[in-house]
């Protein structure tokens, strides 16, 4: 008797087109939850990669000044990779540069394709504002630190005060809640996108060694290979990860850095679909009706096959339909947000303070030309540019965002952490000016973080602003 209840209740609830919760049949789905739910709200919070990094930075300080013998033995320690004739010998340290942040600059050029294709950098006037005041972020950043090091043997390092650490700035501004407008945020992420596409450049024109003609033209054959398999329909991801291995291996060869790869095979990848919207639209119903139809429990689901060949169906066509860059985006974010670049942190922010004279770390035209750029350089760069395009009439200022609030974005542009560590690393090599260049990244990021998040404190969008959102939003 008590069987039939439950069942005409099952029944019921699929007439009403209500979805059951599959919690409700399996005990461990609650207790399970609780464990989960809470890290994976953390996951994609916006601020906990940032905040990660932060970990690992404070980490890599406190170890290499407690115990500095064992961080620089860690990571000075020579590792092998021998597979026939090819033979790879790098330091851990070379590992996570060269090989770690190849994946990192993957993810950044699958953001950069996915906006330009679709995105806030998708046509001339959602691009030309970021774009422009990332080109003045970029240069006048550059031209700060050719100034403070003219005459000095370490004027090329103009490329370590040019970019700006997403993460970081984008978390400073989450925290500032409401007081911060979403365009705002929006027109930063974008900024800090077409950010990276310049240091891409960058790196690849001027910060690459001798090149082995040879090794390049290995990697051109490789990368025409995968572009072939884009153009004739190959969706299979794991394909196109095999290539940039080989493709990685080429250009590390090639004296071009083997960040490049990692862009190269995000051209490569796929954004198409490979089924049509009525396809998926069958496929999705056929699913809804066996499940409003069936009993849906976790032995149900197990044992009856028609099920479970619906939900398949419904599972591959949604997979078809989803491009295959996004999925790869989505496979490796959380591995390069949560992994690579903490560990990265732990490799290259381990000052050994003690070791340094702060007399000369003050009196140096690196420290100079680093803090000169990212605190004074990137806000006037970016503002200049934002300036010139909205003057000329190419552009408008972001919606519900004020000038003094673009100031406070350009301020924010200052945290220059991951890309100018990594930059530093192949301008200035080993040696004591290197360690000069991590402390002063360390510090004049902390000083714009400190001072872009006072100044959009104290220049809030006002409550007309906000009054007129929510107008907007009721309205739509």
């Amino acid at each position: 008797m008590k069987k039939k209840k439950k069942d005409t209740a099952v029944n019921a609830a699929s007439r009403a087109n209500v979805k059951l919760n599959p919690q409700n049949n399996v005990k461990l789905a609650a207790p399970l939850k609780a464990v989960l739910t809470p890290f994976e709200h953390f996951i994609k919070a916006e601020t906990s990669s940032g905040t990660v990094l932060l970990s690992a930075t404070i980490l890599a300080l406190l170890w290499a000044n407690l115990f500095p013998k064992s961080y620089l033995g860690f990571w000075n320690t020579w590792a092998s990779i021998i597979i026939g004739p090819l033979r790879l010998d790098h330091t851990f340290a070379e590992w996570v540069n060269d090989g770690l942040m190849s994946v990192f600059f993957l993810q950044v050029g699958l953001e950069l394709k996915r906006e330009i294709r679709v995105g806030d950098l998708s046509t001339f006037g959602q691009a030309i504002l970021p774009v422009v005041a990332a080109a003045g972020g970029m240069l006048v950043p550059a031209l700060f630190f050719t100034i403070c090091a003219y005459g000095s043997p370490y004027s090329h390092g103009w490329g370590i005060p040019m970019a700006t650490d997403i993460a970081f700035a984008l978390g400073v501004m989450t925290m500032l809640g409401r007081r911060v407008p979403t365009s705002l945020k929006v027109f930063l992420t974008a900024l800090a996108v077409a950010d990276d596409l310049g240091a891409v450049i960058v790196i690849a024109l001027f910060y690459s060694g001798n090149l082995n003609v040879t090794a390049i033209l290995a990697a051109l054959i490789v990368f025409s290979v995968l572009i072939l398999f884009n153009r004739l329909g190959v969706r299979i991801l794991t394909i196109y990860s095999i290539g940039g291995v080989f493709l990685w291996m080429c250009i590390l060869k090639s004296g071009i850095h083997a960040s490049l790869a990692g862009v190269l095979l995000a051209i490569s990848i796929p954004t198409w679909t490979s089924i049509d919207k009525d396809r998926l639209r069958h496929a999705l119903a056929t699913a809804e009706h066996a499940l409003g139809h069936r009993k849906y429990t976790e032995e149900g689901a197990l044992g009856d096959k028609h099920l479970r060949g619906y939900i398949e169906l419904a599972n591959i066509s949604s997979n078809k339909a989803m491009p295959p860059l996004v999925i790869m985006e989505r496979t490796i974010s959380t591995f390069v947000s949560f992994i690579i670049m903490p560990v990265f942190a732990l490799a290259n922010s381990g000052v050994i303070v003690h070791q340094l004279d702060f007399g000369a770390f003050i009196a140096d035209p690196v420290t100079h030309g680093i803090a000169c750029g990212l605190i004074l350089g990137k806000p006037i760069g970016i503002v200049l540019g934002t300036f010139i395009t909205i003057k000329l009439g190419l552009a408008k200022v972001p919606r519900l965002a004020s000038w003094s609030q673009l100031a406070g974005v350009g301020i924010l542009g200052g945290i220059g952490f991951t890309m100018s560590l990594f930059v530093s690393n192949l301008a200035l090599g080993n040696g004591a000016h290197l360690e000069v260049a991590k402390l002063a990244i360390l510090c004049s990021s902390a000083t714009a973080g400190i001072l872009g998040f006072i100044w959009l404190y104290l220049h809030p969008q006002s409550s007309s602003d906000e009054s007129s959102a929510k107008d907007i939003a009721q309205e739509s």
